[in-house]
């Protein structure tokens, strides 16, 4: 499955936004911040991570859905593997 450039641009922006607090939270590991800081640093990283991901997932089955191109459809096995990748 391939998604779009067009679609690919929030998802861009999503992981270029995770790829800095990521790095603030090695920042506040590195400094000693408070372990409540981190974690909750680090989870929103984790949330902006796991949005990229559905955001992802579900261009392409939009795409995969309305698109006749040559690429064989996307079983329904194949988006639960993706989807349970992401849970």
């Amino acid at each position: 499955m391939q998604v779009n450039e067009e679609s690919m641009k929030p998802v861009l922006n999503r992981l270029k936004r995770a790829q800095g607090q990521l790095a603030a939270v090695i920042a506040m590991v590195e400094s000693g911040r408070e372990c409540e800081d981190v974690v909750t640093q680090l989870a929103a990283v984790s949330r902006a991570l796991d949005r990229a991901g559905f955001k992802i997932v579900a261009g392409g089955m939009r795409q995969c859905l309305v698109d006749g191109s040559e690429n064989p459809p996307m079983t329904q096995d194949k988006l639960e593997k993706l989807f349970l990748a992401l849970a």
